[in-house]
C-alpha cells in the first residue's frame, strides 16, 4: 500500500467565503455589545435604501435618452 505524500496531509481545507466572512465579522465585533450593532446595521440599510433609489433613477434616465439629460441643470 503507498502513503500519501506529507504535503496532501497537509493541505488545508479551504473556507468558502461566507465562513470566511463570518469569521471576519467575529473578529471584528470583539466585546462589542448587541445593542450597539442597531448604529452599524441602520446606517447600511440606509445605504440600501439610498442605492436603491439612485438606480431607479439611473434607469429612468437612461429609458428617457441622453438629450433629456443633458437638458437638466442638475442631477440631484
Amino acid at each position: 500500500m503507498e502513503k500519501a505524500p506529507k504535503n496532501e496531509a497537509k493541505v488545508k481545507k479551504e473556507k468558502s467565503i461566507e465562513e470566511t466572512l463570518w469569521d471576519s465579522a467575529n473578529k471584528l465585533r470583539g466585546t462589542v455589545e448587541s445593542s450597539e450593532y442597531k448604529h452599524v446595521v441602520l446606517g447600511l440599510i440606509f445605504l440600501k435604501f439610498a442605492s436603491d433609489k439612485f438606480e431607479e433613477r439611473r434607469k429612468e434616465l437612461i429609458a428617457e435618452g441622453k438629450e433629456k439629460y443633458i437638458e437638466m441643470k442638475e442631477f440631484y
